[in-house]
Parts: structure tokens; C-alpha cells; sequence
């Protein structure tokens, strides 16, 4: 609980809180900080107040997430919530909680269904959404205050001062009693549960709980899970900071690259966006009514156009009752009973069935008077009513009625059904003692391992099958898989155990199959790790020089190694040589170091970097050389290695550059579209420079470091 003091209160998720006469005020609202607020005195504010900046792009969050706040004071405690910013603010916020609150205003189911209106199990949606919004409008939940033209809001004696970019002042009779900064501070909240002492192999099939409980539990994280199938990782609904969890827990998340979004409620999109944002694109399979409805919500939080968002992932758009593969794994997707938009699926693999309801009110009293109501169709309510309570693992939403399934009803089934249900979306001081009933348990050390039968190509499957992840072969034909199997070797390697020793001949190329290995003695400050599906080795067969650098393995390894000879003809007549050739250039030039001290580049991961590495050419230019001409295309962008870079505009300055930085603006270069700004070196410069197409594949393939470069652009060029 939080101890509330006098002036400013930050809360531990983020965001801040001050008291005055007129109640709690809430300034910014990072995913989860209503669990922060409802066990104060005066439990969940009424009163928030936008920040600058609705969307963090850093950690792919939306920091003024209101949707629960208003959810529970106004169905908890019967008030109305006040929303206080700018007008452009507002209108973005009001797309916002129209698609979450009440869903979209436009449905197209029919092109959703293989026989349009005329299949079986067809529903009006429209009546069943319009069912439980009843004759609620939005201006019942929430109510907008707007900055006056001097950027003040008052409420009573208190007075709210926005100074752009610099932040807000609260006075109070004329005194002010806070100060809150313009860029929000807030935290990543979670439990890890136990971090694996190993890196996490995945499992034939298996289920991985990542929260067990709802968006109002203080005490637990929210629901969502990964269904492994072949080894590989499908999440469904992540939710928040699930990503920062895996790694924590010592999961790669490479091996998750596909994520099933059910619906646009915060507690089960939060996380998919920053899974968006991760290191590599993802594909996500949703139906167009959901997917439509989450490119509204982004885009009116982070401000960027619809087409931009639908660029940064792969979209699988999934049609009701039929068959979707995904890693193997079929799946059957159908929409669940709730107050917006949601799917739930069956899915089948080898002799496993699993059933999702997602968020979903499975009772059949309520099916009864719906359909009494003609809010059901005849199609609609058979389906639901015949539930597939024979399937081997249910896993079910359980919460409050009327959107939720009570766990009374599940409690109530014949015992041999409760065995196969796993209870989630429930906080455990909810959960019944007396039940065959499953309460899911959050954590990688509880993942879930059904008996499945194995196949009996399962090595080549898996050989194969981190082949497909190397993105250094991306493109290949499939006839060089049968050649990949003829050359390949697997080794073992203990933790500690040296790999490559610096100054030895370069004979083997190595793919890293699980585990991690540590790079050492390159000459770089900072820290160089690599793990599954990442490679090592690869310079000095290309330029026959020695070894540059010693390699041990972080953890227990696991590697597949090429020989020298194998693996220069395995890629003759690729593109793979020419690139690994600059790559080992490129090294030469600090790159390694210059990218590590990048305020953009940074974050990213060693594989990252080493893909961006490798399209980047090192070049000296003399002071006062142009680099980018305003009003003019360019086609290339540049990061300084060296010296210092001016930006201006209509002969103004804007901003000089330094070590790290980007030169360039992202948005016109990707659309060829003239320059905003001109950069002259100022000194001597060495920059790195990259051309446009490799960029904009690069950025394609790792959209998280397409939006910070995004923000650099809106930084310089608003």
C-alpha cells in the first residue's frame, strides 16, 4: 500500500499522485498504477491529468492507460472520472475508450466467415456488444477538462499550471504544493517468480502461464500465457512488461515470434504492443474486426499513422471456423461472449486438444435470456451452449458476471470436467478450495508439460528448424536445407568452457542451438553476448585472418558447427559472402562501441547490432562537407563515429550531433521524400554511413528501432 505524504507521491508503477482539498489527482497512468491506487484511503482518483506524452516509445507503453481506473469508478463506486488535457489530447483519448469501453462503431463480420451472414454459428455482434453497454454513452464514464489558453485548469482552490515541455504546477490558495516533471517517471512492476538457472529449452507442447489473475488484483500478474508447440513460442494476450519477465526468467525471446491477440482491453493489448516493439517482427493473428480496432488505439496513442503501425508486424488475418496454422499447431477460431470484440480458439496437435475461451460469459442462464431477448441468433446460441467440455485441457476465463464466467458455474460441473479446466482471469482469494478445478500458476518453473507424441523426424525438425531462425540465410532456396543436414555437427559445451581462442586460425562457423556464449578481447567497453539462433565465428573464415577475439560459453551450450570449407560453399553464389566480408570491415572501425554509446542504438541486443554492422560503411569527411541537403532526397543516412554534425533548417540551427548519433530523418528516407533539414560536419568527421534500402530492411525486420528513430525524427522535425 501506499503511504501518502504532503506534495508530490510517486507511485510505485509510475506516475504521480497529489493530494489536495479536491481530492486525489493523478498525474500520467503507466499500465497497472490502478493497483497502486485502490487500497488507498480513498481508493482509485477521479481527477487525472495527461501527460506531455501519451506513448513511451522506450518501453512500447501507453503512460495515461485509463481504461481501468474508469472501470472501476464507475462500476465500482458509481463516479465519474475526469480527464484533464489538451484538446488534441482529448480527441485521441476518446478513440481511445470508444474501441476498449464500447468496441468499434462499424463491424464487418461477414467477410470473417467462410459463408459471409448465411454461416451456421453467424452472430449479431452488434446486438450483444449493444447488450452489455446498455445506455451508457461515454460522457457517463468520463468527463474532459481543458486547458485554458494560458495552459490552466482550475478545480475549486486548486489550481493546475502545463508548461510545455517542462512540466506542471499544482498551487493551492495560491500556493503551490507540486511540481511534476514533463516526461513521467515509471516503473516496471512484476514478479519473475524463479529465474532458471539455465537458459529455458523449450518443450515438444507446453503451456506457460504468464499472470493467472485480472487487471484488478494488486496481488497478482494479469492473464496471459505461451503455448509451446514444436518447440516453439505462441503468446496469447501478453500481458505488460511480459517481455522484460521472459528475459528476467532467462528466455530468449526469440523464441516467440508469434503472438494471438483476443481482444482490445489494456489487461490483454498492452503487452502485445511491446512484444511489436521487441527485437525482431513478430506475426500476429487476430481477425480484421480486432486487429482494425487495436490500429485505432495505437494510433491515437502514439500519434503514428495507421499504415506505420501495420508495417511493423506481420499480419495473419484469421477466419472464423477455419483451419490457421501456426508453428504446426491447428487452429479453429470462433468470438467469444463479451462486451467488445473477442476470439477465443480450439487448437489441435498431435494427440493434444487445448480450448481458450478468452475473456468470455460461458453460463447458461445467461445464454437463455439473451436468446429469449433476440440478442442471440438461433446459430449463436447452439454454439454456445455446446460447449467442447471433452477436449483434454481447457484453459478458462473465470471473473465477474455479466462479462465474465463465474467460477461458481465451473465449480459446478461434473468432476471429470473440472480436471481438464485451468481457471485463470481470477484472483486466488477468489478461487474455490473445494474443486477439481486447476488455478493457473504464474512462472516459467510452472510451465505445463502434457504427454505428446513425438515425431519421428524430431533432430532434423529441430536442425532444421534453427537453420529457418539464422537470419544470415534468409532467403535461401529449400533445396539448401538437404545440404545444411549433410555438413552440420552438434557439440556441447560446459559454462566457463572456452570455445575460440583469440589468435588461432579460423576453421569452424558456429550456430548457437541453446545456451549463451560471452565475446572477449575485441578491444570494446562494452559487454558482447550471443544466444539461440545467434552466430559466431564467421569473419575470419571469410577473411582468413585469425581469430580476433576468445569466446566462452556464458551457460551450458549447445552449438551446431560448420567446417570451414562446408560453410564457404554452403553460401558460393550468396549475397552471405559479400555481407560478412563488410561485416569484418566494419569491425575494424569502433562500430561495436559506437553503437553501445548511441543514444538510439544502445538498447539493442548483440545480434542487433551485429546485423546492423553489417550495412554500415566507415568513412572519413572533411569539416564542412554535406551530408544531407534540405529539400533534396537522400539516399543515404549516416551515425557519427567521430566528431560533430550540425543540423539546421531555412539557415537556423536545430541541434548539433555527436558519438552515436543518427544522422538523417527516417521518414523521408523511407519514402524518398526530400530532406527536412541540412547536416554539415562540422569538424572532422569519421561517420558510418548506411544506405537507404538496407536501412528500411533492416528497420522492417526490427521495428522497435523503427519507432525510436521515428522519434528522433518527430524530435527534429515535428
Amino acid at each position: 500500500m501506499v503511504e501518502l505524504k504532503s506534495g508530490v507521491n510517486k507511485l510505485p508503477r509510475g506516475g504521480y499522485l497529489v493530494v489536495t482539498s479536491v481530492g486525489y489527482i493523478q498525474f500520467g497512468a503507466p499500465p497497472e498504477t490502478i493497483k497502486d491506487t485502490m487500497l488507498l484511503p480513498q481508493k482509485v482518483p477521479t481527477i487525472f491529468v495527461l501527460p506531455g506524452e501519451l506513448f513511451n516509445v522506450e518501453k512500447g507503453i501507453a503512460v495515461a492507460e485509463l481504461e481501468f481506473p474508469i472501470y472501476f469508478n464507475h462500476f465500482l463506486c458509481r463516479k465519474k472520472t475526469l480527464i484533464i488535457g489538451t484538446l488534441e489530447q482529448r480527441e485521441r483519448l476518446k478513440i481511445v475508450l470508444q474501441e476498449s469501453v464500447f468496441g468499434p462503431e462499424n463491424l464487418n463480420l461477414a467477410v470473417e466467415f467462410p459463408q459471409g451472414e448465411k454461416s451456421p454459428h453467424f452472430p449479431n455482434l452488434k446486438a450483444e456488444m449493444d447488450y452489455f453497454r446498455g445506455d451508457r454513452k461515454l460522457e457517463d464514464l468520463v468527463e474532459f477538462g481543458i486547458f485554458d489558453e494560458n495552459s490552466r485548469y482550475a478545480l475549486g482552490e486548486v489550481l493546475i499550471e502545463r508548461r510545455e515541455g517542462v512540466g506542471f504546477f499544482v498551487y493551492e490558495k495560491g500556493e503551490k504544493i507540486a511540481e511534476i516533471p514533463w516526461v513521467l517517471d515509471f516503473h516496471i512492476k512484476y514478479d519473475i517468480g524463479q529465474r532458471l538457472a539455465k537458459p529455458f529449452s523449450p518443450p515438444e507442447f507446453g503451456i506457460t502461464c504468464l499472470g493467472p489473475s485480472h487487471g484488478f488484483d494488486p496481488e497478482d500478474n494479469t492473464s496471459g500465457f505461451i503455448l509451446w508447440v514444436n518447440r516453439r513460442g505462441i503468446m496469447i494476450d501478453p500481458p505488460v512488461n511480459s517481455t522484460e519477465w521472459l528475459r528476467e526468467s532467462n528466455v530468449n525471446p526469440k523464441l516467440i515470434s508469434h503472438v494471438i491477440l483476443t481482444h482490445c482491453h489494456a489487461d490483454h493489448d498492452a503487452g502485445t504492443f511491446q512484444k511489436i516493439l521487441e527485437e525482431f517482427q513478430i506475426t500476429i493473428h487476430t481477425t480484421p474486426t480486432v486487429m482494425d480496432s487495436f490500429i485505432r488505439k495505437y494510433h491515437a496513442l502514439t500519434g503514428l499513422p495507421k499504415k506505420q503501425l501495420y508495417e511493423l508486424f506481420q499480419f495473419n488475418p484469421v477466419m472464423i471456423d477455419t483451419p490457421v496454422y501456426i508453428e504446426g499447431a491447428e487452429f479453429y477460431f470462433h468470438y467469444s461472449l463479451h462486451s467488445i470484440p473477442a476470439i477465443g480458439f480450439r487448437m489441435h496437435y498431435r494427440n493434444q486438444s487445448f480450448f481458450y475461451t478468452s475473456d468470455h460469459l460461458n453460463y447458461p442462464e445467461a445464454f437463455d435470456k439473451l436468446f429469449a431477448l433476440g440478442v442471440l441468433t438461433p446459430g449463436r446460441y447452439e454454439f454456445l451452449k455446446n460447449f467442447p467440455w471433452h477436449y483434454n485441457i481447457i484453459y478458462h476465463e473465470a471473473g465477474i458476471p455479466p462479462l465474465h464466467t463465474p467460477i461458481s458455474y465451473l465449480a459446478s460441473l461434473p468432476e471429470d470436467v473440472q480436471k481438464r479446466i485451468t481457471a485463470y482471469h481470477i484472483a486466488r482469494k477468489d478461487f474455490p478450495k473445494d474443486t477439481k478445478i486447476s488455478l493457473a500458476k504464474f512462472g516459467i518453473e510452472n510451465t505445463v508439460y502434457p504427454e505428446i507424441t513425438e515425431s519421428r523426424y524430431k533432430d532434423a525438425i529441430r536442425i532444421l528448424d534453427i537453420l529457418n531462425h539464422v537470419d544470415l540465410f534468409e532467403g535461401f532456396p529449400l533445396s539448401k536445407a538437404r545440404d545444411f543436414l549433410g555438413i552440420v555437427e552438434e557439440k556441447s559445451y560446459r559454462q566457463g568452457e572456452k570455445i575460440i581462442s583469440k589468435g588461432e586460425p579460423g576453421d569452424k562457423f558456429y550456430i548457437i542451438a541453446s545456451g549463451e556464449v560471452r565475446v572477449e578481447g575485441v578491444g570494446t567497453d562494452f559487454k558482447k553476448t550471443y544466444g539461440k539462433y545467434e552466430y559466431f565465428g564467421e569473419a575470419s573464415l571469410i577473411t582468413g585472418e585469425a581469430r580476433s577475439a576468445d569466446v566462452y560459453a556464458e551457460t551450458d551450450v549447445e552449438v551446431l558447427i560448420i567446417q570451414k570449407n562446408d560453410f564457404l560453399h554452403f553460401i558460393h553464389g550468396s549475397r552471405l559472402e559479400e555481407t560478412l566480408r563488410r561485416l569484418a570491415e566494419t569491425r575494424k572501425s569502433n562500430s561495436w562501441d559506437v553503437l553501445s554509446s548511441s543514444p538510439v542504438f544502445a538498447p539493442l541486443t548483440s545480434h542487433q547490432k551485429t546485423q546492423l554492422e553489417s550495412i554500415l560503411h566507415p568513412k572519413k569527411y572533411a569539416a564542412n562537407t554535406i551530408l544531407l541537403e534540405e529539400g533534396k532526397v537522400s539516399e543515404k543516412a549516416y551515425i557519427v563515429g567521430e566528431g560533430f554534425v550540425e543540423l539546421a533548417r531555412n539557415g537556423q540551427s536545430l541541434k548539433q550531433l555527436g558519438r552515436g548519433d543518427f544522422v538523417g530523418d527516417i521518414f523521408s528516407l523511407q519514402r524518398n521524400f526530400p530532406a527536412p533539414f541540412l547536416a554539415r560536419t562540422k569538424t572532422d568527421c569519421e561517420l558510418f554511413t548506411v544506405n537507404r534500402d538496407d536501412l528500411t530492411h533492416f528497420i522492417q525486420r526490427n521495428p522497435g528501432v523503427y519507432m525510436r528513430l521515428l522519434k528522433v525524427h518527430q524530435d527534429i522535425a515535428p
